[in-house]
């Protein structure tokens, strides 16, 4: 009974780790441009599958992550140069914007690389570690202590570096950011850079454990977006919050109830958050003068 827990304890921390990371990816490009990306999701395709081929063309797997990394950054950096310069059209404009890049990477991914299922090997051997009872993947460990440095390295980027407070100024007020001479045009090529920085990331972690193709960018996204939600969306201890809670939610309820509806638990969970609690748990509560 304890193995058959602590299994699903590790197996929900993992997942929920990856869709933390996808959901600060969210949270990062809401904030300094208020476009909610959903092109996030592909971000985390494009560093497994670029990543996979990199390392099969005879890369070490170090330099393959680096080239993913890069590459997945060029394709964040171009969604920010189409998206951005409509920042004034209707919120519907800018997700219709981003769905089609989804699409558009999507389909790029289909023919430059393929449709078949690929992997990568475990950063540190194949053999499962015992812990009380329960089998855990070394594969495990690196998603959880890596979620762990990144997040750590985000706090002392935005709250002990200039670039940093200006990204945060650049989400509270632009404009009064431009007019202190903060580079606003600068702040948002590097989140959205960041941003594709942590999708690529998140897809390299998770590749050894689940693999990867055209199309995991879909669902990946979605629960990243629902653990930016969950966490309240532009909050960066939400979106950790809220990823691990969907990712713990989805891994007892796959255990205890039924597998079948491990997808549909997340979608649940969105539900009930933006009827119930629309600004997350650690989203900023607004009121509005009338």
């Amino acid at each position: 009974m304890l193995a058959e827990l602590v299994q699903f304890l590790f197996a929900g921390l993992t997942a929920g780790a990856i869709y933390a990371l996808v959901g600060l990816g969210f949270g990062l490009i809401y904030n300094a441009s208020h476009v909610i990306n959903f092109a996030q999701g592909e971000f985390v395709m494009l560093g497994g599958m670029t990543t996979v081929f990199a390392a099969a063309a005879g890369l070490p797997l170090a330099a393959a992550v680096a080239v993913a990394i890069l590459v997945t950054v060029a394709a964040g950096l171009a969604l920010e140069m189409v998206a951005v310069p409509t920042r004034n059209a209707s919120v519907v404009t800018l997700i219709i914007i981003t769905i089609g890049a989804s699409i558009s990477y999507r389909g790029a991914a289909q023919a430059f690389f393929d449709k078949q299922f690929h992997t990568l090997p475990s950063f540190s051997g194949e053999d499962p570690i015992d812990f009380l009872g329960a089998a855990i993947l070394p594969q495990t460990l690196w998603v959880l202590g890596i979620t762990v440095l990144i997040v750590i390295a985000l706090q002392l980027f935005f709250h002990r570096t200039l670039l940093g407070k200006a990204v945060l100024a650049t989400s509270h007020n632009r404009l009064a950011a431009r007019l202190v001479g903060i580079n606003v045009q600068l702040v948002l090529l590097l989140s959205f850079g960041l941003s594709a920085a942590l999708g690529a990331i998140a897809g390299v972690l998770i590749t050894p454990i689940t693999s990867t193709n055209f199309e995991v960018g879909i669902m990946l996204g979605l629960k990243g977006f629902c653990a930016a939600i969950l966490g309240g969306l532009g909050s960066g201890v939400g979106a950790v919050v809220g990823g691990l809670l969907v990712g713990l939610i989805e891994a007892f309820g796959a255990g205890y109830i039924s597998s079948e509806y491990k997808d549909a638990m997340a979608f649940g969970i969105i539900l009930l958050v933006l009827f119930f609690m629309p600004s997350g748990l650690f989203g900023k509560r607004t009121t509005e003068r009338v």
